[in-house]
């Protein structure tokens, strides 16, 4: 017997931006793929963002944290510096483009919102050479890591925020498994929305 209760009931799921930047990436057709199949993450939407712009991706990414309703976003893009899956835990102040500061009076770093040791772990327990860097590649992941980071309200409960990065020679399966797993890993620091929010 269907349950019409529940089905009429408002998603409470907190919803994760999943943005991969860079347009030769491979990892947006895993990243559609793996929407068309209906994947979300355990207990929260999985809201897909393709490649664009690093300017309008940044303003469309701060602009959809300013819905309560968006908790977290996973910038994913690729690392070519390491064989194995890594995760960015800080972005500096730099501009696109040359070694100039993007913004003269922010600040030096920005340091990742994301459970970044949950992360490490979780993609190490599901078979996939991960670790954690706070080097930052010079590239648009790094940029709009930087400028989403100091765009988040100053408040115990910002949202999640955080870069995966995707060694080149990983095969479509491990690529869609590290997207699944780090995504997961925030989901799992995410509340249902409050009932206030959904009236």
């Amino acid at each position: 017997m269907l349950d019409t209760v529940a089905e009429t009931q408002p998603d409470r799921r907190p919803a994760i931006l999943v943005c991969v930047y860079e347009p030769e990436d491979p990892s947006w057709a895993a990243l559609e793929d793996m929407a068309d199949d209906g994947w979300h993450p355990h207990s929260a939407r999985a809201l897909p963002i393709g490649p664009g712009d690093p300017d309008v991706l940044a303003g469309l990414l701060t602009g959809e944290l300013e819905d309560p309703d968006c908790r977290g976003v996973l910038l994913v893009g690729r690392t070519r510096r390491t064989d194995g899956f890594r995760i960015q835990m800080r972005a500096e102040n730099r501009a696109l483009t040359g070694g100039a500061k993007l913004v003269r009076t922010g600040p030096a770093l920005a340091r990742a919102t994301a459970p970044v040791a949950e992360m490490v772990r979780a993609l190490n327990d599901a078979g996939l050479a991960a670790d954690a860097t706070s080097e930052s590649e010079e590239d648009a992941g790094s940029y709009l890591l930087y400028r989403i980071l100091t765009a988040l309200p100053d408040s115990a409960d910002a949202p999640a925020v955080g870069l995966l990065r995707v060694p080149a020679t990983t095969d479509p399966q491990n690529l869609r498994a590290g997207i699944r797993t780090a995504a997961g890993a925030i989901a799992r620091h995410l509340s249902p929305l409050p009932r206030t929010r959904l009236s």
